[in-house]
């Protein structure tokens, strides 16, 4: 019978536990991934199964780092995730940590715009650390994610969006991520977008100051293509800053809407 394993269709004898597969193909495998979750030794493998044999602590080649990285997700999301473009406006507290969620999965492209460099204020809730400090956001946020997962593509653009720009940055993507700061720029990405990208969602945030309720940052669906995370009121003002706890459940949600779209859940 055939079965994927470390994402290779191979032809084995049926009735075969994972254990006595993987002492066969990678003797000393201690972490065994099946259809996505752990699997006991003694489970028995049955025709389309998808296996991961990896050893701890072992450096896997180029080849199999990319499916290795994929092993948990569920069969045949990874291929769904590597097809996808995903554009970031703005790469602070939010799209820096949206982008680095969406590299950890495997998301194919990434475009990121945002004018700005890294500062010391920047470290209490953003992706970025003290060696970077003075360098252009996008390029830093490259750097990072680069390390994270060598096999993603990048598309940086150091620029300030207006609506001139922002349909040509983000023609490929299916959806835009609204990581602003300012009101009139989150209205313009989302009145850009809907006017001139008819494709593309977007995933846009209000509301994610300070240290309020964990369940006050909710997702909702505005219309057909838009979605807005947060509690829609919580603006940072004195007293009630941003914090990297609740800026971070916001960044998260915005990523898993972004997934949910990609792999048509909400469609």
């Amino acid at each position: 019978m055939q079965i994927w394993i470390n994402e290779k269709m191979t032809t084995i004898d049926g009735s075969q536990t994972v254990d006595q597969l993987a002492r066969q193909l990678r003797p000393g495998a201690d972490v065994l991934i099946l259809n996505g979750f752990p699997a006991s030794p003694e489970t028995v493998l049955k025709a389309g199964d998808e296996l991961f044999l990896i050893k701890r602590g072992e450096i896997p080649s180029p080849d199999e780092l990319e499916y290795l990285m994929a092993a948990r997700h569920t069969p045949g999301i990874h291929a769904r995730l590597k097809e996808a473009c995903v554009g970031i406006a703005g790469v602070g507290g939010l799209g820096s940590a949206v982008a680095t969620a969406l590299a950890r999965i495997g998301v194919g492209r990434l475009i990121m715009a945002d004018f700005d460099v890294v500062e010391p204020s920047n470290l209490n809730r953003q992706q970025y650390f003290v060696d970077q400090l003075g360098m252009p956001k996008v390029e830093a946020m490259a750097d990072t994610l680069r390390r994270v997962n060598p096999y993603i593509q990048l598309s940086t653009h150091r620029v300030l969006l207006d609506p001139d720009n922002l349909p040509v940055i983000f023609a490929p993507c299916n959806v835009v991520i609204e990581a602003f700061d300012r009101a009139e720029m989150k209205a313009m990405l989302v009145d850009t977008v809907m006017e001139r990208l008819p494709d593309a969602a977007v995933v846009a945030a209000s509301g994610v100051a300070g240290y309020g309720s964990n369940n006050g940052i909710q997702t909702r669906r505005l219309n057909k293509r838009l979605y807005l995370v947060g509690d829609g009121s919580s603006e940072a003002a004195p007293g009630n800053g941003l914090m990297a706890p609740r800026v971070g459940i916001a960044a998260c949600q915005q990523a898993n809407q972004a997934v949910r779209l990609i792999l048509g859940e909400e469609l």
